[in-house]
């Protein structure tokens, strides 16, 4: 089977999946696979990566939210084993994407990775840096996830100043010259979030509004 059979095949595939578990998938919905797999081809273009793998990668990166509330890649092995299978993927095909989709997880990726885990990563990591994110599907993502706004600074600082002291918040060039500042502010933002809420007069605040059913 032709690569772009393949990848017709499991786009459609996946739609029908997502769209049936959109009401859950807030934040990585169908929405947020479509603008990661269009942006992974971009970026993968300006340093030649394999088209094929960053793009298969890119549509099947988040299926571990479908497998498991708030989960990590490695949930989803079998999920998407079958899924590309089903799509008419090879074993050594899936072995490769899968290992794209470890080396890009925010969590864990280095300076050592593909130019395939470059461009995914740069894609998923710009969606979390849009400015609309933090004002539209933040909140999406706490329901999704079901965590409150502590755990969530706290895993975006924890994760993503390391990223940015190390130069590899964004690999690509184009992801830096177009994206680093949006990705500067937005992560200042939520070192301010994560300051904000040591404060004892908001955090009693915060849990005044939950109790009254305003947050």
């Amino acid at each position: 089977m032709k690569q772009k059979s393949k990848i017709n095949n499991l786009t459609l595939n996946l739609e029908k999946v997502y769209l049936k578990k959109s009401k859950k998938l807030l934040f990585h919905g169908w929405h947020h696979i479509v603008f990661v797999k269009n942006k992974a081809i971009v970026f993968a273009k300006s340093i030649n990566a394999n088209l094929f793998f960053v793009e298969s990668a890119a549509l099947v990166h988040d299926l571990n939210y479908i497998v498991k509330v708030n989960s990590e890649p490695e949930e989803a092995n079998s999920y998407r084993n079958n899924i590309l299978i089903k799509s008419g993927y090879s074993d050594e095909e899936i072995i490769k994407i899968e290992n794209i989709i470890m080396e890009a997880h925010t969590a864990i990726r280095n300076q050592n990775i593909s130019n395939e885990g470059k461009s995914l990563s740069d894609a998923d990591t710009l969606f979390k840096s849009l400015p609309i994110t933090p004002i539209l599907f933040t909140n999406n993502y706490i329901k999704q996830n079901k965590i409150d706004i502590q755990k969530l600074a706290n895993k975006i600082t924890s994760e993503q100043n390391k990223l940015l002291d190390e130069g590899i918040y964004f690999y690509t060039d184009l992801a830096k010259t177009k994206y680093l500042n949006w990705a500067k502010t937005n992560l200042a933002l939520w070192n301010n979030v994560k300051e904000s809420l040591e404060d004892k007069s908001i955090s009693e605040m915060l849990k005044i509004a939950e109790n009254l059913k305003v947050l």
